[in-house]
């Protein structure tokens, strides 16, 4: 391989590595998030005003702590969500903001969601679609070259956007829902202008299965056990799996475990007296591939629901000489 090829493959593999130590065409790109179970905006439209309420949520991520390696920091991610219904028309909408550094990279993805919501023998089913842009920001002063190439910039970044669409259904039991999602369906590429034939740095296709049962028990314990599959291009797959307890809708805690990557401790507890506002916190400690990754992950969450306020007039019986109506 010629001094020119060299240097861009090493940026094509850094930028395709993303969080994951995996083969190179079918790594994980999308984040992930401990905290999934609160969080089903980001990886479905169909939760796009599922609730009846507005909703807003707001998350940070910080995955192996204190991680020092080639080509940056630790990943890093925030993700903001707010969504609402029309419930005349059964229509709900959601705004997604992800901010996710990833070494060299910096990736930002704004979506707008909208899902119609359906009665359906005794459960519920919302069916969504999601559109917006993605943009990447690769950092040349970051990068480390084992074959330095004058040709490319030595410090400064390069920015493109590209449009980002995504799909997703989910249906609603009551005592159990099962959501089935994609995300990058266009799967857009980014070249930073490297003009070679196979490195345009394309975006997969990121699908996700999720599956949770409610379990509503003595004294206002509920339990609730989830599943959550994700797959990039139908090639790679992984799986979270967790169960949370809570206490009367304001304490919880709960125990999750990433396949082949770590066990997390879960916990979270509703600070207003109508439990609208909720701090929530995720530990993870890891448990594979120790050699290229730091032992710890801390995820810190705030979620807020505003009930709209309807208004209810009362019927007044008015009397008079000659009506009462």
């Amino acid at each position: 391989m010629d001094k020119l090829k060299f240097p861009k493959v090493v940026i094509v593999i850094l930028i395709f590595c993303g969080i994951y130590q995996v083969p190179l065409a079918f790594g994980q790109q999308d984040p992930q998030f401990t905290q999934y179970m609160y969080n089903g905006l980001f990886y479905n439209p169909g939760f796009a005003g599922k609730e009846g309420d507005y909703r807003f949520t707001a998350l940070h991520r910080t995955q192996w702590m204190n991680y020092q390696g080639s080509g940056g920091q630790a990943p890093v991610t925030q993700l903001i969500t707010a969504s609402g219904l029309l419930e005349d028309y059964k229509i709900g909408y959601g705004l997604t903001f992800i901010n996710d550094n990833i070494g060299a990279t910096n990736n930002q993805e704004i979506n707008l969601s909208l899902a119609y919501h359906r009665n359906l023998r005794r459960g519920v089913l919302s069916i969504g679609a999601s559109g917006g842009v993605f943009s990447s920001t690769l950092k040349y002063d970051e990068l480390i070259f084992v074959n330095p190439d004058p040709n490319l910039p030595a410090d400064g970044s390069e920015t493109q956007i590209n449009f980002n669409l995504g799909l997703g259904a989910i249906y609603d039991r009551g005592n159990y829902y099962v959501g089935l999602s994609s995300r990058h369906l266009n799967e857009p590429g980014f070249d930073f202008g490297v003009d070679e034939p196979g490195f345009d740095n394309q975006l997969r296709n990121h699908s996700y299965l999720l599956f949770g049962y409610r379990i509503k028990t003595f004294a206002m314990w509920e339990f609730e056990p989830s599943f959550l599959l994700k797959t990039v291009s139908f090639n790679n797959f992984s799986y979270d799996l967790s169960v949370i307890a809570t206490h009367n809708q304001k304490i919880s805690g709960g125990l999750a475990y990433r396949g082949e990557e770590s066990v997390s401790l879960l916990l979270g507890y509703s600070i207003l007296r109508d439990n609208s506002l909720r701090i929530g916190y995720a530990f993870d400690l890891v448990v594979g591939g120790l050699e290229a990754k730091s032992p710890t992950s801390h995820e810190f969450m705030l979620t807020y629901n505003l009930v709209p306020i309807k208004r209810e007039f009362e019927r007044v019986i008015q009397r008079t000489p000659r009506y009462r109506f």
